[in-house]
């Protein structure tokens, strides 16, 4: 893609991005509907040639450019989540219910069964899980309709989120994209042939617990650090806190992502466990507002130049690979894998009426995330990397962009996350 091209994109998106949420309030569509047609389009006119569309020739820019719109809305979901979280408070684990729930049940129970699917449909048993695997975790990059607002500061120093299926859906995707990592090396180890006993063991403890643990720790250590900086250091130009220096929310998501990797724990739960511990510290300060801002404003940004370049590849023939087991893997995971498992995670909640469970079972908007898991996966077993999957994967985004952004105002209007 030539500099031009690239600085024309740009602008489109950033322009898109500053007038379409706006425009768009009171219809039954969402900015990714309109973003991914407005690339469908552009790929129908004469663009130029050699343009860095092929995933599987470009994966390693595919990789790193979805790498950081994940982490930039991980932090963003982070700071926007009001319901505290305490090592030391066990009530306030207790008030995560619904979300340990999706992340226990739910999330496991789809991964089997899309691999299961995928198996009868004639994948083999490593393609069919990384299936699963990639297409399991909800997306914060693309559920901005479902989530909560942003941060509340009120003077109240027990801020809480009253919206339990918007707080869920929020939370669920800020702690699945790291928690999908496993069943992803899982995946790899079986394309690499990495099946002796020795070797699951080693997934189970270090991919499956001894990442998850650092990834986590590292996020705690560094938001806790930057707070208490932020905040209380004891040298007047370094209390950022104080003139509103909302860009610390990108050194914050860069810092704890890097720290997390060089550390080989998994850099996506670190930077959602950094957001968190740095809203803990001074949880009703205005400054979490300005930095959700810069880290919304981002996400957008380079939410909206993925869908345009998503929209763009599809024309250009990114579907082409498609087949009839593509497309039934994807609508089942999207109309019944996924609300099925669910209910089945939440029948028990009692935090939710109804309409409010099938509301979350429904609303797990699959995204660039999966883009991500998929072009990781490629570069680590090169035997997965294969042009239908990359066809499923783009054919199941696109259709939850339809389907979800369709549906999305009518059915949180019924389950009372909307106002009439």
């Amino acid at each position: 893609m030539t500099a031009d091209l690239v600085y024309l994109v740009a602008g489109v998106s950033l322009m898109l991005a500053i007038v379409l949420p706006a425009l768009l309030r009171r219809w039954a569509v969402s900015t990714p509907m309109v973003l991914l047609a407005v690339g469908l389009v552009i790929g129908l006119t004469p663009l130029p040639d050699g343009l860095p569309l092929d995933p599987t020739t470009n994966r390693a820019v595919i990789e790193h450019v979805t790498e950081l719109a994940v982490i930039v809305s991980l932090m963003g979901v982070g700071l926007a989540l009001d319901r505290p979280l305490s090592l030391r408070n066990p009530r306030t684990w207790r008030s995560w219910g619904s979300t340990w729930r999706m992340l226990g049940i739910a999330m496991p129970l789809t991964i089997a069964a899309v691999a299961v699917l995928g198996t009868a449909l004639g994948l083999g048993i490593a393609a069919a899980l990384l299936l699963g695997s990639v297409l399991a975790p909800t997306d914060p990059v693309l559920a901005s309709d479902v989530q909560v607002a942003g941060p509340q500061t009120e003077d109240d120093h027990e801020i809480e989120e009253p919206d339990e299926l918007r707080f869920t859906l929020t939370s669920e995707a800020g702690l699945n994209d790291g928690l999908a990592f496993p069943f992803v090396y899982a995946a790899i180890f079986l394309s690499l042939g990495q099946t002796q006993a020795s070797d699951w063991w080693s997934w189970l403890s270090w991919y499956g617990v001894g990442k998850v643990v650092v990834g986590v720790v590292v996020g705690i250590a560094v938001g806790h650090a930057l707070a208490r900086i932020a905040f209380r250091s004891n040298v007047p130009s370094l209390r950022v806190a104080e003139r509103g220096e909302s860009l610390t929310a990108l050194a914050a998501l860069v810092s704890a992502y890097g720290a997390a990797e060089v550390a080989h724990g998994y850099g996506f739960l670190a930077v959602f466990a950094c957001a968190m511990t740095f809203r803990s510290a001074e949880r009703s300060h205005d400054y979490h507002v300005a930095m959700h801002e810069v880290t919304e404003r981002l996400e957008q940004l380079l939410t909206l130049l993925l869908l345009l370049v998503l929209g763009i590849a599809i024309s250009r023939g990114l579907l082409v690979h498609l087949d009839w087991r593509g497309a039934v893997a994807g609508l089942a995971l999207l109309l019944v894998i996924r609300p099925g498992a669910g209910m089945l995670a939440l029948v028990r909640d009692p935090r939710l009426t109804s309409s409010q469970r099938w509301a979350i079972a429904f609303f797990g908007v699959r995204g660039i995330g999966s883009v991500y898991y998929l072009a990781y996966a490629a570069g680590e077993a090169p035997a997965l990397d294969t042009d239908w999957m990359w066809s499923t994967v783009a054919f199941t985004i696109a259709a939850s962009v339809l389907i979800h952004g369709t549906l999305a105002a009518p059915l949180l209007k019924r389950a009372g996350a909307l106002e009439p």
